[in-house]
């Protein structure tokens, strides 16, 4: 078995594989403050709790966008898995040429998602996910990482306007009735969940015509794909795990 583990800014998954098959994963909040004993014993937990033996685990591989995260991650790693894990990074084998102007820019989590969208669903294609911040890439059908663009994530956005405009609430994320909203909850509802709607089609549809591509698939992921990705009239695929299905296929690129 082999541990995959995706660092993100708000949240961090963990997938576990047997082969090519997924057989648990985890989602929990991402803490630069916890200790590699925190890590470690947490991690432990998790396994516990499936019934999984930790020992078995023989190889463990990590993407990051959090770099004050590594050191506890790695060390609580070693002690707790006995294993060297292996980082995405310069030098690691994804088979993704990147045409980005500087590609030591580009974030590992992006990377690792184009290698899993172009192997699962082929080229060309448009990623988008929905993390701490939303971002769109754009991979051609010679499986070349063109670039993308970068907004506030809807979290982000949601938060913004509870700390800067006194009268309005802190509010959940979810689809509104209607766009025009009879309350205030309604209302920030269907301007942010529904603005971020509109937002996904009009860039993904620039993106294509910029492109200059036919048939371009487009995949969503991150932790509100679904609630986005069922209104959008762009998306194609929701695959809220596609970082981890990434994750393991560049293991196998390089084991």
């Amino acid at each position: 078995m082999i541990l995959a583990i995706d660092v993100g800014n708000t949240i961090t998954i963990l997938g576990v594989y047997e082969g090519e098959k997924l057989i648990a994963y985890w989602r929990i909040g991402t803490d630069k403050e916890r200790t590699s004993d925190e890590i470690g014993m947490l991690f432990i937990n998790l396994f516990n709790h499936k019934n999984l033996d930790p020992a078995q685990i023989k190889d463990v591989i990590i993407a990051s966008v959090v770099p004050p995260i590594m050191y506890s991650l790695e060390h609580a790693i070693r002690k707790y898995f006995k294993v060297e894990p292996m980082v995405v990074g310069p030098g690691t084998k994804t088979g993704i040429n990147i045409k980005y102007e500087t590609p030591r820019e580009v974030g590992a989590d992006k990377i690792v998602n184009a290698v899993a969208a172009y192997e699962i669903y082929g080229g060309p294609l448009i990623i988008v996910d929905f993390g701490t911040a939303t971002t769109f890439c754009a991979i051609s059908s010679k499986g070349e990482y063109l670039g993308g663009a970068i907004c506030p994530g809807i979290r982000i956005a949601a938060e913004a306007l509870f700390q800067r405009a006194a009268k309005l609430p802190r509010i959940d994320l979810v689809k509104p009735a209607r766009i025009i909203g009879r309350n205030v909850v309604e209302s920030m509802q269907a301007g942010i969940v529904l603005g971020y709607v509109g937002q996904v089609d009009y860039i993904v549809n620039r993106m294509k015509r910029e492109m200059k591509e036919s048939n371009i698939k487009v995949i969503a992921t991150g932790g509100l794909a679904e609630l986005i990705g069922r209104e959008s009239s762009s998306i194609d695929i929701i695959n809220s795990l596609l970082t981890l299905e990434g994750l393991r296929i560049i293991y196998d690129k390089n084991k």
